[in-house]
């Protein structure tokens, strides 16, 4: 699959992936200055440098990077960012410190990755009942209780 995309500062960076298999592909920080810092518990919005077009029934879904979250507390404020199709803005990560120091970010580091995952569009109906099943209302760590 071919996904279009355009540089909207010189220096961005391509997205790449790390290796043969990997899923997701390596987006990386286009900053103003070499680098950025960021206290303990602060958010900042991590620009890419670059637009693209998702295609149409597809989602870009943008996760942590494995080495940057475990080994320095960054990964992104909202969980899992969600690139729509339609969206031809600049694509940009909202990166959180969630260690107790202060961490930097440097011009050209990668900062998150991005899978281009299918999703299905659904038509939610309301209706009075819903069918039964064995687990019912069971919520949160229901099915591990023996």
């Amino acid at each position: 699959m071919k996904v279009n995309f355009k540089k909207l500062n010189a220096k961005a960076i391509v997205p790449t992936y790390g290796s043969e298999y990997a899923a997701g592909a390596d987006l990386y920080a286009c900053l103003e200055t070499d680098s950025i810092s960021f206290l303990p518990g602060e958010t900042k919005l991590i620009k890419t440098g670059i637009a693209m077009e998702v295609p149409e029934g597809y989602a870009g879904l943008i996760y942590a990077r494995s080495g940057i979250a475990n080994k320095r507390g960054l990964a992104p404020s909202n969980k899992v960012g969600v690139v729509d199709s339609d969206y031809r803005g600049e694509i940009m990560v909202s990166l959180h410190n969630h260690s107790n120091d202060t961490q930097q970010i440097a011009d050209g580091e990668r900062i998150a990755q991005m899978v281009i995952a299918p999703f299905l569009k659904v038509e939610y109906t309301e209706v009075e009942e819903l069918t039964d099943t064995v687990r019912g209302e069971g919520g949160f760590g229901s099915t591990g209780k023996k």
